[in-house]
């Protein structure tokens, strides 16, 4: 049974140990992307006719039969314009997620071991900036765009919920990491022939985001409990509707890329998020932080019914990182 006593994480020694640990990965482990990526190797060189470009069945249009149906080049061309654009609304993510964490550390007091961990999370997020921003000069695309208009007013709760609501603030963050790394584990784990620039690019973000997705799930974790029931029960509600709007924020390319490649109407709604096959995708990206829901005690009826409604119900993984269970 889960406790409904407030956990006091500034005297919580298993906290500071966790949080110990993970500051020390940070000094142990990490990347910079100009010293561990050689950007100018030769096997790194982007080329317009390079096979690898073309969208593995891993992503919900690179498997749809409309793209499969294009010409090898169109294909390719089409690859590169979305790795590009995923790495841009990566970028727009990382620059909102460092400044929300900015503004945290502000009331984060003397001798807290937090200042250290997420000073070192906003520093290796400044570092993807920069890695996220070179892969997208080296693709070539200069028109690529991030998150659109709508997304960006959506991000304008993020300042305030940092000061009140702390809580929905690590929420969205999960919200915004998940998608994407569920996407590029499922890439590596599968083998898939990515371009090496690419894949390089992943096994560093990848590598990092296991510490700030760690993070946020252990700040939840600890934190939600003990909040009163009226906070919490909104957050429970909030939970899923976070995690299905960052979802489309993260992982649904924009207009532009639509009306670039002239791409159907019937084709996007299929692969996001209408299809059986896009729908088990979308299921399977939140069975960790389902789990995270379900021992945080934010799991009741209205609760339930806004996971079912939204799309993203679904089992919930046995560890974090569980590769997806064939059944939904």
């Amino acid at each position: 049974m889960l406790s409904t006593a407030p956990k006091n994480t500034a005297t919580d020694p298993e906290y500071h140990e966790i949080l110990r640990s993970l500051s020390e990965g940070s000094v142990n482990r990490h990347f910079d992307p100009y010293v561990d990526i050689d950007w100018d190797a030769p096997e790194f060189a982007v080329h317009s006719d390079d096979p690898r470009w073309i969208m593995p069945d891993e992503d919900p249009l690179g498997r749809h039969p409309w793209y499969k149906a294009q010409s090898i080049d169109r294909q390719i061309a089409i690859g590169m314009w979305r790795q590009a654009g995923i790495a841009k609304v990566g970028l727009d993510f990382e620059q909102l997620l460092i400044r929300g964490l900015m503004q945290y550390l502000i009331s984060v007091p003397n001798g807290d071991p937090e200042f250290r961990y997420i000073t070192h999370e906003a520093a290796e997020e400044c570092n993807h900036t920069m890695m996220f921003q070179e892969m997208i000069n080296r693709i070539g695309y200069h028109d690529v765009v991030g998150m659109g208009t709508i997304d960006r007013k959506l991000t304008m709760i993020i300042w305030p919920a940092v000061k009140y609501f702390p809580e929905l603030f690590f929420t969205m963050i999960l919200g915004g990491e998940e998608p994407i790394d569920h996407l590029q584990k499922s890439l590596l784990r599968g083998g898939v022939d990515l371009h090496p620039m690419v894949q390089r690019v992943m096994q560093i973000h990848v590598a990092e985001e296991a510490r700030h997705i760690s993070f946020a799930h252990e700040y939840l974790r600890r934190n939600v409990p003990g909040m009163n029931v009226v906070t919490k029960t909104a957050l429970s509600v909030l939970f899923p509707i976070a995690m299905r709007i960052m979802l489309d924020m993260i992982m649904t390319p924009p207009k532009e890329f639509v009306a670039k490649f002239d791409i159907p109407a019937e084709v996007m709604r299929d692969a996001y998020w209408r299809s059986p096959q896009s729908q088990l995708t979308m299921r399977n990206i939140f069975g960790d932080v389902r789990a995270l829901a379900t021992t945080s005690g934010m799991i009741n009826p209205v609760a339930k019914l806004t996971w079912r409604l939204l799309g993203i119900d679904g089992p919930v993984t046995r560890y974090r990182s569980e590769p997806a269970r064939k059944a939904a």
